[in-house]
């Protein structure tokens, strides 16, 4: 298979994605790339960035907090410089 990007207006959208998924899935594969990160470096790098990430969160060099524990961190943070 060969890939090609297009730049459209975004008002056409609708119409290119329904002229598009009229080719079977063997003949055409659409990928969309919603995140410039991605777009800016290879597949490769980002993958092994991806796993050094997973490494840290694992070993505990990183923390992940959920909802409540970042609303509550920027909270305090908030009304630590409010006064």
């Amino acid at each position: 298979m060969e890939t090609i990007k297009i730049e459209f207006q975004s008002n056409i959208k609708e119409k290119l994605i329904e002229f598009l998924n009229s080719f079977s899935k063997s003949e055409l594969h659409i990928i969309e790339e919603d995140s410039q990160i991605i777009e800016d470096i290879s597949f490769d790098e980002y993958r092994n960035s991806l796993h050094l990430e997973d490494k840290k969160i694992e070993s505990g060099e990183s923390k992940l907090y959920d909802i409540d524990e970042l609303d509550a961190m920027l909270e305090k943070t908030i009304s630590k410089y409010e006064n």
